[in-house]
């Protein structure tokens, strides 16, 4: 499945439950909020910059080893009869382990997503910048999220090659989009995300009582969800969105939830949070109700 900018929760839904999915989302927040000179020192950090055709040559042939490698990274997919009819197969713990470890898309739609749409006609900086110096800040920031992404798969020293032109340019990358612009509602939302971040053992307890309290109520979150993306996308906020889903994985990850939790259900009920905040001046009552309700049921007096 191809991720987009219009459906960052589902790319959240993925690096939540990545070892080092925190990391794919810093390096993906850098190139959303670069300006042309950040741009520019990403260039020259560049493993390519300054170097011969012989050199960029074998920098090639070790990017495309480190993108085969990536492909390992578990992925969905559907259970079939033979996970369901083996000795001892439990079609429920199957799907579990599956939700836990395997992601729905893969290093590949992350590297589109990062070039045609972080990185895309949308972002301000890039009409002031060379072809060639936007190639190699693309270069850069891609190998680092690239690396990021398949952590538990690729040799250490792989993914150092990949990470170390960012992390030598962006040493603070932990922290960028932090102070972003995230529309009417930035004051809430940050709000939100700092208190996210701050939960406790007893307050991320709180926090699944409240997410499981709602399974019951079967409400149309699909829609609500829809909906948000799609306001976003008709009133040019896509971008503004995914930078609050990427800074909510960064809460969700400081937090100390789990993948577990992120497969069980907590990721997806703060980032219907997010979207109901973030977009709350063009949802109708219902949309907002239903994405916000988790956090309602945690904030409501006791």
């Amino acid at each position: 499945m191809p991720y987009s900018l219009v459906s960052a929760a589902t790319l959240g839904f993925d690096l939540v439950r990545l070892p080092a999915g925190r990391v794919v989302a810093d390096v993906l927040l850098t190139g959303l909020a670069a300006g042309p000179a950040e741009l520019s020192a990403l260039a020259r950090g560049a493993r390519t910059h300054g170097a011969d055709p012989g050199q960029r040559s074998v920098l090639a042939v070790r990017a495309r080893r480190a993108r085969e490698l990536a492909a390992a990274v578990p992925q969905l997919r559907s259970v079939g009869q033979g996970d369901a009819d083996g000795p001892g197969a439990d079609r429920t713990a199957v799907l579990v382990t599956q939700l836990e470890r395997g992601t729905i898309g893969n290093a590949a739609s992350l590297e589109r997503l990062l070039r045609e749409d972080v990185l895309g006609p949308e972002h301000a900086a890039l009409g002031r910048l060379a072809d060639d110096v936007r190639g190699q800040a693309a270069d850069v920031l891609a190998d680092a999220a690239v690396g990021a992404w398949a952590a538990e798969v690729l040799p250490p020293l792989v993914r150092r090659e990949l990470e170390q032109p960012f992390t030598a340019v962006v040493p603070d990358a932990a922290t960028r989009g932090a102070d972003a612009d995230l529309g009417p509602a930035t004051p809430e939302l940050r709000s939100l995300l700092t208190v996210v971040a701050a939960l406790d053992t007893r307050g991320r307890d709180r926090w699944r009582a409240a997410v499981d309290e709602g399974r019951a109520e079967q409400r149309p979150w699909a829609a609500a969800m829809h909906e948000a993306s799609w306001a976003a996308h008709v009133s040019g906020r896509t971008r503004t969105l995914a930078t609050a889903q990427l800074l909510a994985v960064r809460a969700f990850t400081d937090a100390g939830f789990t993948a577990s939790d992120g497969a069980a259900g907590s990721w997806n009920a703060l980032a219907g949070v997010v979207q109901a905040m973030t977009m709350g001046d063009l949802l109708d009552g219902s949309a907002l109700g239903v994405l916000r309700a988790p956090w309602t049921r945690l904030t409501a007096p006791r």
